[in-house]
């Protein structure tokens, strides 16, 4: 395993920016949070800083609407539906129990005023009129849901209703939250921010975001809230401080002082014992390999995505990132085709590994080089 080569560089950019290497800071233990489960996470990285139960599968109330709205959204991007649709309220979304948004039967609705209704009002009302909107009734929309969250890598989840009413066969963990909203963060920005709005009315009626968050921290601008009786009080947030963004999924706690008291204590500790930094962007050459019975005697190497870590605040210098490659390449090679690893350690702790791939491909050579390589290879 050999030392990267461009590591040293990248460390010695980031002393020269800064002008001072930061000395570490010391990690306490993560706050007591009490929750049934709980993740706090890096957006860019992907890397739990404080996790309990999160792999667990637990009720996950409205915090399910992330998922309703993810797909409508999914709909609006490939052209099926529109902001501007006109939405009929039918007599299963009006009576729909819990939260509403206070919509009247057999009433028009525009999509753009129902999406609202979800996300800053959790009217389960708007929410299953959508759904019986896409896809025609809401058990039909509950198999794009498990769709979508078999793409993302939800393996945990199972949806039956778009609105997170209670059902055991209705469930999620706090990783699977964070994925969902990872996602709706990177793939609709411009929709997101409705996550961050505080109040919204219709019909007359004005309703609060239960997000107690967007109000105490400047830092926050999203996500849901959840609530019944059987999945306790709920929340997933996100923050973004000094360029560093966490999402906290809370599942569980005793009342909505409690979620809120837990995600900010989560985000805290996050933000101030943590820091994120990217290493290598994607499609970058990292290196270049030998080949054999090519059209050339060299591939380049790179990462199919860009790589962060997140690391205790001060850490930085003492990252070691190394290179395992392939003992022999042998052409054809395709062009993402993984012949290695990034190692990236933190002492005797691995923080990062990702695939080392072919930045571009190589076809296999001619008659003659082939038979020079076999020779070569047999000395090697």
């Amino acid at each position: 395993m050999n030392q990267h080569p461009l590591f040293p560089r990248l460390f010695l950019v980031f002393f020269l920016w800064t002008g001072l290497a930061q000395a570490a800071t010391p990690v306490p233990k993560e706050p007591a949070v009490g929750a049934k489960g709980y993740l706090v996470e890096d957006f860019l990285s992907g890397q739990a800083i404080a996790e309990k139960n999160a792999d667990e599968p637990l009720e996950p109330a409205s915090i399910t609407k992330l998922m309703t709205a993810y797909v409508v959204f999914q709909e609006i991007r490939g052209g099926t539906l529109s902001l501007e649709d006109k939405v009929r309220i039918s007599e299963k979304a009006w009576r729909t129990p819990g939260s509403r948004m206070f919509v009247e039967v057999n009433t028009q609705v525009s999509v753009a005023d129902l999406l609202k209704g979800v996300i800053i009002q959790s009217g389960n009302d708007a929410t299953v009129a959508l759904a019986e909107q896409v896809a025609g009734t809401e058990e039909g929309f509950a198999s794009l849901m498990n769709h979508h969250a078999k793409r993302l890598g939800m393996t945990r989840s199972h949806f039956v209703n778009s609105t997170g009413l209670p059902d055991k066969e209705h469930y999620t963990t706090a990783r699977d939250i964070a994925r969902i909203a990872r996602a709706m963060i990177e793939e609709f920005p411009e929709y997101y921010r409705w996550y961050s709005e505080r109040k919204f009315t219709y019909n007359d009626i004005t309703q609060y975001n239960r997000n107690k968050l967007l109000w105490r921290d400047e830092s926050v601008d999203g996500l849901k809230t959840g609530h019944t009786d059987s999945a306790g009080y709920c929340l997933v947030t996100s923050a973004e401080r000094d360029g560093m963004r966490l999402i906290s999924v809370v599942l569980g706690t005793k009342s909505e002082e409690a979620r809120a008291d837990a995600s900010q204590a989560l985000l805290n500790y996050g933000f101030r014992f943590f820091e994120t930094h990217k290493l290598y962007d994607s499609g970058s050459k990292l290196t270049s390999a030998r080949i054999w019975k090519g059209t050339t005697d060299s591939v380049d190497l790179g990462l199919n995505d860009t790589l962060y870590v997140t690391i205790p605040r001060g850490e930085y210098d003492n990252l070691d990132a190394a290179m395992q490659l392939q003992d022999q390449i042998i052409a054809p090679v395709a062009q993402d085709q993984p012949l290695g690893r990034v190692v990236v350690r933190l002492a005797d702790r691995l923080v990062a590994e990702k695939d080392l791939v072919a930045l571009q491909a190589v076809d296999e050579g001619s008659f003659w080089q082939r038979i020079v390589d076999e020779a070569l290879l047999y000395f090697e």
